[in-house]
């Protein structure tokens, strides 16, 4: 080393460590502002848009998968069917992945899309956990999801790719676009005046672990979030929030009723609560217990079809009933949900949850869900008609219940590296 090289090098760590902040000096209360200013920089790591992977294979076929929670199903013009997926826990190891079905769900693809927002550079995990699938009146693929460093980090961050040409043999999907904060799970809602409705739940709780007492700036915004676009998804604004009592995620859906309110129901601790709003969404009324309705702490699904019945999914052989995670079933409602008729039970094991679903032109319903997540780990859909709903059995010509989507390969606790 040259003595001009020594002399730069000296200087650079002279100036670094005069940088450096004297911690044996500092308060407590200055040490923690030092701590809480490191996880904020930390948690800006889920602000790097995510990689849209349309090439997975070999890496992320079934072998290499351990866990299996079902996330979204949808329908495309052409008929093809996108089921998407959770792998790798329902923890900061989450990650996407997206198979399609040309058959009516008989045959599922293997892995075709995977959104995996893990790094080996970063010390901690960043995770693509919650999302969804939607085709939007323009016959749009839309793939919602969420990133969050950790689990849930007090912001995380709602991002989408849209595809427009879904029933290719190649889809291209755009560059992912950060909509808000916080995580959505379930699909827009199209009201009659043209609007799109976005559910957005950033969590009424601050944040997990080490996390938990940043970003105290959005408490006042913390709820189940409706967003609005008037320009057919090229802005989204934030009209209205809901807090729930013992809230969970919210996992909120929305529904138009047919006197132009809205109904929303949320999942809670205490099962399914609602609010209802008469000004678009703007403001809402206080949360209470949907009459006639009881589901436990898990995820529902809720629909208008194209009869202009209200479907909904839930757990329990009574719609007002339950015994846990057990016997998914499928009811419909005549009166915008004041009561409830049918009952098909489209799986009556215990371990079934996470229901999602879409109605095709031809009246067909399609209900994904997933089987014991860390242990089985199936995905699997249920189709059926509004006439096996009411009698209660399946009575359609096409209708099929445990079809499997897809089930992990690798032996428990080795998903891909």
């Amino acid at each position: 080393m040259g003595p001009s090289l020594l002399l730069s090098t000296t200087l650079l760590i002279s100036a670094v460590a005069a940088d450096e902040p004297d911690f044996a000096a500092m308060p407590p209360a200055q040490q923690r502002a030092y701590e809480q200013d490191v996880l904020r920089r930390t948690a800006d790591l889920a602000l790097i848009p995510p990689v849209i992977n349309t090439s997975p294979l070999p890496r992320y076929d079934y072998d290499k998968l351990d866990y299996g929670m079902t996330i979204g199903l949808e329908r495309t013009p052409g008929g093809r069917l996108w089921a998407c997926w959770v792998a790798g826990g329902d923890s900061p190891a989450a990650y996407f992945l997206l198979a399609s079905s040309d058959d009516d769900g008989a045959s599922w693809s293997k892995p075709r899309v995977v959104v995996d927002a893990h790094s080996p550079n970063l010390a901690v995990q960043r995770s693509v956990l919650v999302g969804n699938l939607w085709t939007d009146p323009l016959g749009r693929l839309w793939l919602i999801f969420d990133q969050s460093i950790d689990m849930f980090d007090g912001r995380a961050g709602v991002w989408a790719t849209v595809c427009t040409n879904p029933d290719d043999a190649n889809p291209t999907w755009s560059a992912p676009r950060r909509i808000w904060h916080g995580v959505t799970l379930n699909k827009p809602t199209v009201l009659a005046n043209g609007e799109w409705l976005l559910p957005i739940s950033l969590d009424q709780r601050p944040g997990f672990g080490p996390f938990h007492d940043l970003f105290h700036e959005l408490d006042p915004l913390r709820g189940a979030n409706v967003f609005v676009s008037k320009d057919k998804g090229e802005t989204w604004q934030r009209r209205g929030v809901v807090t729930f009592p013992n809230p969970d995620w919210h996992e909120h859906m929305i529904v138009e009723r047919r006197d132009g309110s809205l109904w929303m129901l949320a999942r809670t601790g205490k099962g399914i609560m609602q609010s209802t709003s008469t000004d678009g969404g703007a403001t809402w009324a206080a949360p209470t217990e949907p009459p006639g309705i009881r589901q436990p702490n898990a995820r529902f699904h809720i629909r208008r079809l194209a009869s202009g019945r209200l479907l909904l999914i839930k757990h329990g052989d009574r719609a007002d009933a339950h015994a846990g995670r057990v016997m998914l079933s499928a009811w419909l409602s005549d009166d915008d949900g004041r009561s409830w008729q049918g009952g098909l039970i489209l799986d009556e094991r215990p371990g079934v949850s996470y229901p999602d679903g879409v109605q095709a032109p031809d009246g067909t319903v399609y209900i994904s869900y997933d089987r014991n997540r860390a242990t089985d780990g199936e995905v699997l859909l249920a189709r059926f008609g509004e006439a096996d709903i009411l009698a209660g059995k399946l009575v359609g010509p096409k209708s099929a219940l445990k079809l499997l989507i897809c089930r992990p390969l690798a032996p428990r606790g080795k998903s891909k590296p």
